[in-house]
């Protein structure tokens, strides 16, 4: 048995070494051996061909030792793989069994996609790969990778570089510790650490995973994606960037940095499109303004922001609440003017400061852009501002519009303009209940001290009493119009994400009445087209009859017969 399998082993190396085709000498100006100096080899000078399966070999000189079925060339090497590699060097050897070919100095390597550049290199015939650790260049139609390590496979045109891997092109510049590249398509797998700086787009792309097409321009990354902008970072678990929409998405954990108006916006999906300067948000977003103590978190169902740095606008959709220490508010849709410290509040707005509630059909309201601090307050149509009393009754100031100043974030003063009502505890210096006015009056000015109304001025006569507090009717305690909408309020920026009964009711109605405005456009869109259409044609035909009545000018004008002379004699005579 163990006769047997020596026999086999034998056989089968034998037949490995039958198939092995030997390195054939084509042509060489001189050949000659010195076994003393070069023992079993064969010495060729001066124009030296050698051939094997498919590859020739060109060189000067070369040591050619057919028993090992290897070739050392010297000067001016130049290998030739068909009709679609060539490489010069100055030096190769080459082994015929392993079919590698070893290079060195000057080694450059064409094939139809790209040319390669370095001062060694390895060429396994089998395998058909290039492998190099000493630093190479390739270029191909539209790219230049630099690398200290690298595999290029030629049958599917893929660099696998290593260690300081920089691509280059006219618009971009990628750097990576570990890239896959095709010559063929432009694609770039990475599997490291990784930036794409875009020139022509001034932006920064950072990733540990993912994939650049510089064909397409599109980039896709997956693990610890970032992209940097002048004046945003956008970070993502994923992030997808195409650069000639100038358009950018990232999900998972998203972040967008603003970092001139320094405030950040978090969510689960973001889509940037940078020539329109504008990102929006969704999945549980959050933007916050970045101030010092007093930060302020606002959250809505979706989040979009608009405009240049210095104009930079932000809109929420449905579900909008927003919370800082002494501010806080809720409302369907809010438009806020960053730069201006404008903010807009519309559909069910209602807005606390300090211990004050109020509403109105729209609330404006202006922060100091340094400070941070609110500074006014503008409630157009049906304006209330209600204050609990320590007895549990509610001090209320109503009116058809009202505008406040701030001092602190405290009301300081208030101006009631048309239809202006009032009730308001009255308390002593010592914070003792004295009476409960209740008047009425069109316009009204408010003066505050900490919180408590400190001095009333009437536009107009105004009509009221005051009542001692046992003697206040229990049915006049509230104004038309009155809710208390304290279980609404946000008590943190975790409550910002709490949904309150009734809204899901509110955006259904609104977005019932958004889509009949739809179609009652697009029916009076059509119903003004068909009267268009009716007024073209009555056009036409009125055009027509008109025509009809006309004489044609070609047309010769028809007249009566007129008898001739003699007739007419003969009708005198008669």
């Amino acid at each position: 048995m163990k006769y047997l399998l020596n026999l086999l082993v034998l056989l089968s190396s034998f037949l490995l070494f039958s198939q092995q085709k030997k390195i054939k000498i084509i042509h060489s100006d001189n050949t000659f051996k010195n076994e003393e100096k070069y023992p079993g080899a064969i010495v060729a000078l001066g124009n030296v061909l050698v051939e094997h399966e498919g590859a020739s070999l060109q060189c000067r000189q070369a040591l050619i030792y057919q028993e090992a079925n290897l070739v050392k060339a010297f000067g001016n090497v130049l290998i030739n793989q068909g009709d679609s590699i060539y490489q010069t060097s100055k030096f190769v050897s080459y082994n015929g069994n392993t079919k590698i070919a070893k290079s060195w100095g000057k080694v450059i390597l064409k094939d139809p996609k790209m040319t390669l550049t370095t001062d060694t290199l390895d060429f396994d015939r089998t395998k058909q790969m290039l492998y190099y650790q000493h630093h190479a260049t390739i270029r191909d139609s539209s790219n230049t990778l630099e690398s200290e390590i690298g595999y290029y496979y030629l049958e599917q045109h893929k660099f696998l570089a290593q260690s300081q891997v920089i691509i280059t092109n006219k618009d971009h510049q990628i750097t990576s510790d570990n890239l896959e590249y095709y010559t063929d398509t432009g694609i770039s797998n990475f599997n490291g650490a990784t930036s794409i700086l875009d020139r022509k787009n001034n932006n920064t792309i950072f990733s540990k995973k993912g994939y650049h097409n510089s064909k397409t321009k599109i980039s896709y990354f997956v693990k610890d994606a970032r992209i940097d902008y002048n004046d945003r970072i956008i970070k993502g678990d994923s992030l997808y960037y195409d650069e000639i929409r100038q358009f950018a998405s990232a999900s998972g954990h998203i972040t967008v940095l603003d970092t001139i108006n320094k405030s950040v916006i978090k969510g689960g999906y973001a889509e940037y499109f940078e020539n329109k300067d504008s990102v929006f948000i969704i999945q549980k977003p959050i933007a916050i303004s970045l101030v010092k103590k007093d930060s302020l978190y606002m959250h809505g169902d979706t989040l979009l922001v608009t405009g240049k740095p210095k104009n930079r606008i932000m809109r929420a959709y449905h579900h909008v609440k927003f919370f800082k220490e002494n501010l806080q508010g809720k409302c369907d849709s809010l438009y806020s003017n960053e730069s201006l410290g404008i903010t807009k509040m519309y559909r069910n707005p209602v807005m606390w400061s300090d211990v004050n509630q109020i509403t109105g059909d729209s609330i404006f309201f202006t922060s100091n852009t340094l400070t941070h601090k609110l500074d006014s307050l503008k409630v157009y149509h049906k304006a209330f501002v209600i204050k609990q009393d320590s007895t549990g009754g509610f001090s209320q100031i109503k009116g058809k519009n009202l505008f406040a100043k701030f001092v602190k974030d405290t009301i300081s003063r208030i101006y009631v303009s048309g239809n202006g009502q009032m009730i308001n505890y009255n308390r002593d210096e010592k914070h003792q209940l004295i009476g409960i006015t209740k008047l009425t009056c069109s316009n009204i000015k408010f003066k505050f001290t900490d919180g408590a109304i400190e001095n009333i001025k009437y536009i107009t006569k105004p009509d009221g009493k005051t009542y001692p507090p046992s003697k206040f009717p229990k049915e006049e305690e509230l104004l038309p119009g009155f809710i208390w909408r304290i279980d609404e309020r946000p008590l943190n920026k975790a409550d910002i994400f709490k949904r309150d009964p009734g809204d899901e009711a509110l955006i259904k109605a609104i977005k019932q009445a958004e889509k009949q405005a739809k179609e009652d456009a697009k029916k009076a869109a059509i119903a003004k087209q068909k009267q268009a259409e009716k007024d073209a044609a009555k056009a036409l035909q009125n055009q027509a009859i008109l025509n009809s009545d006309k004489e044609s000018p070609n047309e010769e004008t028809q007249k009566s017969p007129q008898p001739d002379t003699a007739t007419k004699m003969e009708i005198k005579q008669k």
